[in-house]
């Protein structure tokens, strides 16, 4: 039977499943918070008050912490181009008589939650005055332009890891900026940045148990698929960052550079995702396999490993990148 198919008949089968997966890792509109909730209140006489306070306090935020705010807010914004992008993967279905299908439900829920944290993190930037927010709006524009390619196709295995890794990527991302904020004295911008690590947790958490579950459904398939995952490396979703007039992707790595120098996303972060995720789903005890599974399994148990290594090697440049969206000192 093709892959596909195989893949299509295991989506089919869990999405009885999906109705309990967002009652435990989604929280419903009028729940949950929303941008107004951090952000100065338009519709009191104290708003200009409340601007100035929050511009006074994001002075003393350097300027990689500035470049690392508006890459992750770009990455954030760029949601258009995710949702998209999993709406065409296999099993996901949202035409003719599959308007209620579950898989597609859990996208347009999980987008609308993810939606608020673009939403807070620009106004948040334009309210501080710390940097060009036409160069922002320029590079988001470009991203959602150039789409992406994170190697998934439209296999929902690929597409699960890849949304299994990235959450916690982000979910770290975003507590340490918090983290940073909050040390220089930005209790709200610390507050924010942490509760959308929240999100990003509890959407890391929905989709590794999606494939835990797939896993129990088809192993071989899931584990083979997780390898190739591995072996082009989980990129970025904002891997094809540029500036204007920049060429597609030419300001991505001057980013990474940047998070690195600063602490916010290592290699050593990438490792320990993957160990993580290693001892989750089990891969050591997981039985039933076929011989090609079991490649993929003895290659995935021993990546970390690996990947320490090289991450011990790696070097980075210690010299500032001068981006567009923020000036040297870290004001306008």
């Amino acid at each position: 039977m093709p892959i596909k198919n195989i893949r299509l008949e295991v989506m089919q089968a869990l999405e009885p499943q999906v109705e309990g997966f967002m009652e435990s890792f989604l929280i419903k509109p009028e729940d949950i918070w929303q941008p107004t909730d951090f952000l100065p209140n338009s519709e009191k006489d104290t708003f200009l008050q409340e601007v100035k306070e929050l511009r006074e306090e994001s002075k003393d935020l350097g300027y990689d912490f500035w470049v690392t705010m508006v890459a992750d807010t770009i990455t954030e914004e760029a949601l258009p181009t995710y949702e998209s992008w999993l709406m065409d993967v296999v099993g996901i279905d949202q035409h003719g008589d599959h308007k209620t299908n579950g898989w597609a439900k859990w996208v347009r829920a999980w987008t609308a939650e993810e939606n608020r944290h673009g939403d807070v993190l620009n106004k948040y930037l334009y309210l501080s005055g710390r940097v060009n927010m036409r160069e922002v709006e320029l590079t988001t524009q470009h991203l959602i332009s150039d789409g992406f390619d994170i190697g998934t196709d439209r296999d929902p295995y690929k597409n699960f890891i890849y949304t299994s890794f990235q959450e916690l990527a982000t979910n770290i991302s975003h507590k340490r900026v918090g983290q940073m904020a909050k040390k220089k004295g930005n209790v709200l911008l610390g507050k924010m940045c942490t509760i959308i690590a929240g999100d990003e947790m509890r959407h890391h958490l929905a989709y590794r148990e999606f494939v835990k579950t797939i896993f129990s459904e088809d192993p071989s398939g899931m584990m083979i698929a997780f390898a190739e995952m591995m072996k082009k490396k989980i990129v970025m979703p904002a891997h094809f960052l540029r500036e204007s007039g920049g060429t597609i992707g030419s300001a991505f790595e001057n980013f990474s550079n940047c998070a690195q120098r600063l602490g916010v996303y290592t290699a050593q972060d990438y490792v320990e995702i993957l160990s993580k995720l290693n001892v989750f789903w089990e891969l050591e005890g997981m039985r039933s396999l076929n011989e090609e599974a079991e490649k993929a399994r003895d290659y995935l148990i021993k990546l970390p490993a690996r990947l320490e290594r090289i991450a011990e090697r790696m070097k980075f440049p210690q010299d500032q990148y001068h981006f567009k969206w923020v000036e040297a000192n870290g004001a306008l």
